[in-house]
């Protein structure tokens, strides 16, 4: 109930005045059955935005601090995510990994929305980085297609590390289902499950016009990555049909 209230009373209609959103390929999202929106991830508010436009409820795993969080913005943070549904999920090592993508299975296995983040963590400056192979290993065990979700504009309407929100003109562009049916079986192979993430990875990159950087965002934010302060870009190579 949260869920919709959140959406069509509380805060739909301050989204819809701050973003005025345009929406593109929304008769991609399936009406019923699990599916997978994986999207680039640019501000907070690309969550709030795809639950805006997409007509079913979208389920997405929330990092396990929103849901641990102490005194009142702490309360009300985890009343906030777990109203809505949200499901909280360790991401601090491998055991923590596959807890995850066991949680991920399940909630497709239910026919579920689930929406992903590919990169892993906001990107630091507006471009496309490279995507982690959780997705798609999920996409091949689960064998449920994938729908890569462009969001635009959303880093103008809610600028990274500020707390003031601004008006805009968000774009989100959903693309036509991605089916990796041909590598059913191969789950678990480290060259398959790249060259699927790739492919996902070039989609949202054609659709968003970001620049790709072929390096993990969180390792540029965490300083760890070589050249973070010029990363080197390519294009992801897709995946052959």
């Amino acid at each position: 109930m949260w869920y919709w209230l959140f959406k069509f009373v509380f805060m739909g209609p301050l989204l819809s005045l701050l973003g005025r959103p345009k929406v593109e390929g929304l008769e991609n999202v399936p009406q019923s059955g699990a599916v997978i929106l994986a999207s680039n991830h640019l501000a907070v508010a690309d969550s709030f935005y795809k639950c805006l436009v997409v007509n079913r409820r979208i389920t997405y795993l929330a990092k396990a601090e929103y849901f641990t969080g102490t005194g009142i913005k702490g309360r009300l943070t985890r009343w906030f995510y777990t109203s809505a549904g949200q499901v909280p999920i360790d991401r601090s090592d491998a055991d923590a990994a596959q807890g995850a993508l066991t949680t991920a299975e399940r909630i497709l296995g239910q026919g579920k929305v689930l929406g992903m983040y590919p990169e892993g963590t906001r990107s630091p400056d507006g471009r496309l980085y490279k995507g982690k192979t959780g997705l798609a290993r999920l996409a091949l065990q689960s064998q449920v297609p994938v729908i890569p979700v462009a969001m635009i504009g959303t880093d103008v309407v809610n600028p990274p590390g500020s707390k003031m929100w601004r008006f805009g003109r968000v774009q989100v562009k959903f693309g036509k289902p991605m089916d990796f049916s041909r590598f059913e079986g191969l789950a678990g192979n480290r060259f398959i499950e790249r060259a699927v993430i790739d492919e996902v990875m070039y989609e949202l990159m054609q659709m968003s016009g970001q620049e790709y950087v072929d390096l993990y965002a969180a390792d540029v934010k965490e300083g760890k990555a070589e050249g973070a302060l010029k990363p080197p870009t390519r294009l992801p190579e897709a995946a052959a049909g």
